[in-house]
């Protein structure tokens, strides 16, 4: 009798060698004692099969970040959080993934969105060797995992492009471990290192781009203690646009005659719908998962998000917004629309409603869900006397009704709008002004270099500057740029050497600590970079460093450690943005 559809696919061995083979269980059993399997055991835990036949790039990136413990922050089902492949839809519509896969640079977007840290590199940004120490790296250690995307056609197997985490490293042999997410069409199994250079070494034809890898870590902290760009909106495009690339052209008007004019400008064609791309976060529960009071863990993260909220309304930049959007006409509009999102009553409905399908296992457009009612209370941390506003609503649908509570970061400054319910206080929540502030300061700095007076130029970078910011706000403000320029990329299909900010691997990439604020960046003599007005450029030349074109206030020191081979210069850690080019390990130009 003939059956219907596939069982499995034989494992073309060589050049593969089936993982639960003997020679499979040597070569486990010999990497182990040289250890470069000790990332396999937090993988092996978590491994999955991909639930769709297109899926093998969702599912390699929940399986990594369930072994790094990235705490979604997102209820999965009942109340565990967890990474489901469903789970990662805020770069691309899971519905697109499941007809055509998705693409390499969409899988770094989308591990960054979840909260990684993600090193990318396509092969032609890096070599054979920087691949293979990476590898070595990684499978040493569990705090580090590395995802391959590759074409299966090189180890004589069926199908086209893959992605799949690598489970480990056999030094003696020069194999990796591909513990393959397609689980029902071949098990893992052993490679030759370089034959999986070259089927990564492939361009992908929906891309037109070569294919690679990446390097998923967990940060020291979550991402965005506040603020968050978010890509969920179809409009985030336009406003990335414009805030990368018309802004600058803007700016470059001979009628920028001061700094309130820049700020004007900026605002006066920012589009409608900004604020669907830059949120405030807000923490949701379901009202019957605690008492009126808060845990110790919900305070922690709510007095951090408050503390961020406090030095963002402490910053000379916004005061001059909160001038501006009370004094100008011409961005009347954009208040119009600000005050509408500012209002506590409508931010509560929306998010209540957003925060019950989360909670229902049924995320998606928040009207499929209606606020009945919200209300505003004041509950109490547990051993503290510190009033909290939480706004409880009550959110409908056809299938029942569901209680959701948000808990509101506010600060004790003075405010001339409405108390927050009876707390006895007048806590101000994050509204426009400080939202707006935080958007100015997530534009990379170079965005205003077109300016052409120098006095307004030096006093709009001292203003964006985040060298006197408190390092909590400095740590927000650098993770908002790198999520610019990260979905920049992403909407440009142009991730070629992903951001990495605050990474914990710098050691492994040939960066050397100089002190509490300083890391000193090895380069090698032969790369030219380009000088450009807007950004410090270095030009390594006959083993010196030679700096490019600075700003006021923003100069680095070189550091005297000159060799044949190489040379470094320092600069301030706190302002370290730097990213991969083509040139591979060691050679970082980087944006201030």
């Amino acid at each position: 009798m003939a059956m219907a559809g596939l069982y499995r696919r034989i494992l073309p061995t060589p050049p593969a060698v089936d993982f639960a083979s003997s020679e499979g269980k040597k070569l486990f059993t010999e990497a182990i004692h040289n250890g470069t399997m000790e990332g396999f055991f937090k993988l092996i835990s978590y491994f999955q099969t991909q639930s769709e036949p297109a899926y093998c790039g969702l599912a390699s990136l929940s399986m990594v970040l369930n072994a790094l413990a990235i705490d979604p922050g997102r209820k999965w089902k009942g109340p565990w959080r967890w990474f489901d492949e469903n789970m990662l839809d805020c770069c691309e519509p899971l519905e697109k993934v499941k007809d055509k896969g998705i693409s390499f640079g969409k899988v770094v977007c989308l591990a960054h969105c979840a909260g990684a840290n993600v090193e990318a590199f396509r092969t032609n940004q890096s070599t054979i060797d920087d691949f293979r120490k990476y590898i070595m790296a990684c499978s040493s250690s569990d705090d580090c995992h590395v995802i391959s995307s590759y074409h299966r056609g090189a180890f004589k197997q069926t199908g086209t492009g893959h992605f799949s985490p690598i489970g480990g490293y056999h030094a003696g042999r020069d194999m990796a471990l591909i513990l393959d997410v397609a689980r029902f069409k071949y098990p893992p199994h052993w490679v030759p290192l370089g034959l999986l250079w070259e089927a990564m070494d492939t361009v992908d034809e929906s891309t037109g781009l070569l294919r690679g890898f990446m390097l998923v870590s967990r940060r020291q902290r979550a991402p965005s203690l506040l603020y968050t760009l978010s890509c969920k909106h179809e409009s985030w495009t336009t406003t990335a646009k414009y805030l990368m690339d018309d802004v600058p052209v803007l700016l470059s008007s001979d009628n920028i005659n001061d700094v309130k004019k820049v700020l004007s400008t900026v605002f006066t064609y920012l589009p409608s719908d900004f604020a669907e791309f830059i949120k405030w976060v807000a923490e949701i529960r379901r009202k019957e998962d605690g008492a009126q009071s808060l845990s110790e863990e919900e305070k922690e993260r709510l007095t951090t998000k408050e503390e961020v909220l406090k030095q963002v309304q402490e910053t000379g930049l916004y005061k001059l917004v909160s001038d501006i959007l009370s004094s100008e006409k011409l961005v009347c509009q954009m208040k119009q629309i600000s005050c509408h999102q500012d209002n506590l009553s409508t931010i509560a409905a929306n998010v209540c409603c957003q925060g019950a399908g989360i909670l229902t296992g049924k995320p998606g457009p928040s009207y499929r869900f209606c606020c009945r009612e919200t209300c505003v209370r004041c509950y109490r941390a547990v051993n503290s006397d510190k009033p909290v506003t939480v706004v409880s609503g009550t959110v409908v649908n056809g299938n029942g009704e569901q209680g959701v509570d948000m808990l509101v970061p506010s600060t004790q400054m003075e405010h001339n709008g409405c108390s927050l319910g009876s707390c006895g206080n007048s806590g101000m929540h994050p509204d426009s002004n400080d939202v707006l502030t935080a958007l100015l300061l997530a534009m990379p700095p170079e965005t205003w270099s077109n300016i052409k007076d120098e006095r307004i130029l030096e006093e709009i970078s001292s203003l964006v500057s985040t060298k006197n910011f408190h390092p909590l706000l400095q740590e927000e403000i650098l993770h908002l740029r790198g999520q610019l320029l990260m979905l920049k990329r992403c909407k440009d299909n142009k991730v070629l050497g992903e951001v990495a900010v605050g990474t914990s691997y710098r050691h492994r990439l040939g960066l050397n600590f100089l002190g509490n604020d300083a890391v000193a960046i090895p380069l090698k003599r032969l790369n030219l970079y380009a000088k450009r007005p807007e950004n410090y450029s270095l030009m390594p030349r006959r083993g010196l460093i030679s700096p490019g074109v600075g700003r006021p206030g923003m100069e680095y020191s070189v550091f005297s450690a000159s060799n044949s081979r190489g040379s470094m210069i320092a600069c301030p850690l706190t302002s370290l943005l730097y990213r991969k080019q083509n040139f591979g390990l060691g050679h970082p130009p980087f944006l201030v």
